[in-house]
């Protein structure tokens, strides 16, 4: 009896809770996508058809209990078949079943229905970031979390933390409002799931095969996601940002994101100071290598190797540069010769040489790294 109460008042200290209660839903999200609403509508209309045969059923249940039960007098009914209940039961059933059907199929067809599509973005997952490749438009880039040191943060009592902690990223995907969006899905390396409940979407990514859905809304907005498949050791460290603009504003970042590019393609081609190299070897390295290898340098023991007085790091220049481009085969040390630009491999590679007490005292430009390609 005292661990049954102590149980009740354990639960009714947590339903209590604020915090317990912050989250606490009862229905889907409608979300803001034609199909996220058709998948809300048909969610709800079965839902209820469900609660009418749950009344109906266990209220005639509950009525034959109670009305006819054997105190009152009466005694159970012999017979072994009903033909005509039979048939009812049969066919109303599978009425029931084909008011379902037709308007999910109609929701269902359409989920997977790309045709006329104002514009195409290619998505392709990576260990562990998103990178997006606008089609037709000359403009990709890589969407990495903001956080370098995502595990350290997501442990730490001390930080603060708010709902955007660890689900913010340094490059959003935009999108247009009334276009509607063809998403293209595949991976570099092992399986990921790009999805974003308000839209409805959830896609795996997976090496050599490509996916599609699509998207179109009419509400503005910033909206987020995750990777929803087992990944790797910062699976949980891959949010996903879209945002929504109004059309105008989206040119306006598209033309933007254009004239990045071409700076950084100018950038290729000056010389750097290793100043210069070295602020943005430390930025590179934060947003691609500390991950593994941390922000100290000295990697996770038997796990990802340390930087510090490393062999590799420490010896010959040509070797350095070839891991970075073309990675190591059998390892988690993925090939970054073609998510990187030469100026920033340089920096990198400037910055992983000088780092730390390694002290080569070497300085990497652009056109060595094109060099080496």
């Amino acid at each position: 009896m005292r661990a049954a109460i102590r149980v009740a008042g354990f639960i009714s200290m947590m339903l209590s809770s604020s915090l317990a209660l912050a989250e606490y839903k009862l229905d889907l999200e409608p979300g803001v996508t034609t199909f996220s609403q058709g998948a809300y509508e048909i969610h709800t209309m079965v839902m209820w058809i469900c609660v009418a045969i749950g009344v109906v059923v266990f209220g005639a249940m509950t009525y034959a209990i109670i009305k006819h039960r054997k105190s009152k007098g009466h005694e159970a009914a012999s017979f072994h078949d009903n033909t005509t209940l039979e048939i009812v039961w049969t066919i109303v059933p599978f009425i029931i079943l084909g008011f379902m059907a037709v308007p999910a199929t109609k929701v269902l067809l359409n989920m997977e229905d790309t045709s006329n599509s104002d514009m195409s973005v290619k998505i392709t997952g990576y260990q562990w970031k998103w990178h997006y490749d606008y089609l037709g438009e000359d403009v990709s880039f890589f969407s990495n979390i903001t956080t370098p040191d995502s595990l350290s943060l997501a442990t730490s009592a001390n930080v603060k933390q708010d709902e955007t902690t660890l689900l913010d990223v340094d490059n959003r995907m935009v999108i247009p409002v009334n276009k509607k969006v063809r998403l293209l899905f595949t991976s570099n390396d092992v399986i990921h799931a790009w999805w974003v409940n308000d839209f409805g979407v959830k896609k795996d990514t997976i090496p050599g095969y490509i996916n599609e859905s699509w998207i179109k809304t009419d509400k503005p907005g910033v909206y987020r996601g995750q990777c929803a498949e087992l990944c790797g050791t910062n699976h949980g460290f891959m949010p996903i940002v879209v945002e929504v603009k109004s059309e105008e504003d989206y040119l306006d970042w598209l033309a933007g994101k254009k004239a990045a590019a071409a700076e950084a393609a100018a950038s290729a081609e000056k010389t750097w100071t290793k100043d210069e190299l070295m602020a943005q070897g430390e930025k590179v390295y934060a947003t691609n290598c500390g991950a593994c290898h941390q922000a100290s340098g000295q990697g996770i023991p038997n796990v990802f190797p340390g930087l510090v007085g490393s062999p590799i790091i420490m010896g010959d220049v040509a070797k350095h540069i070839d891991v970075i481009v073309n990675g190591v085969s059998g390892t988690a040390m993925q090939a970054f010769g073609g998510q990187l630009n030469d100026a920033d491999i340089a920096a990198v590679v400037t910055y992983e040489r000088n780092a730390w007490g390694n002290d080569t005292g070497d300085v990497i430009q652009p056109s060595d790294i094109k060099a080496a390609r």
